[in-house]
C-alpha cells in the first residue's frame, strides 16, 4: 500500500498563515488548535548581508492529511489553499525524489 506526505518547500513560504486558517476552518478546531502551525524561525544575522528568516510550516497530531478530503477526490485543505503553493500532497515515494532537487523543503509523513 502507498503511504501519503505533504512536501513544504519552505525557501518561499511567506507566512501568511492561510494553511493554519484553512485547516482550522475545515475542522472547525478552536483558538489555540490546528493541524498545521506555521514557525518563524529567526531572524539573525549570519554574516556579510546573510540573515537566517524562515517561516516553516509544521503538521501537528490532529493532521491527518484529510483523509476524508482525499478519498473524494480532493487536495487537503492545507495544499488546496496554500497562497504561495509551496506544499504538494501525494505519494511518499514520488515526493521524496523531489528532495534531491533542492534545499529548504520538508517531507512529513503521517
Amino acid at each position: 500500500m502507498a503511504r501519503y506526505a505533504i512536501l513544504i518547500d519552505y525557501e518561499y513560504c511567506t507566512g501568511c498563515h492561510t494553511c493554519e486558517m484553512a485547516c482550522r476552518v475545515e475542522y472547525d478546531f478552536p483558538q489555540g488548535r490546528n493541524g498545521i502551525v506555521v514557525n518563524e524561525i529567526g531572524p539573525w544575522h549570519i554574516e556579510g548581508d546573510s540573515w537566517q528568516f524562515d517561516y516553516i510550516p509544521v503538521l501537528t497530531d490532529e493532521c491527518t492529511l484529510c483523509a476524508a478530503r482525499v478519498e473524494k477526490g480532493k487536495q487537503p485543505s492545507c495544499v488546496q489553499h496554500c497562497q504561495a503553493a509551496v506544499m504538494t500532497y501525494g505519494k511518499v515515494s514520488e515526493l521524496s525524489a523531489r528532495l534531491e532537487d533542492k534545499g529548504k523543503q520538508i517531507l512529513i509523513v503521517k
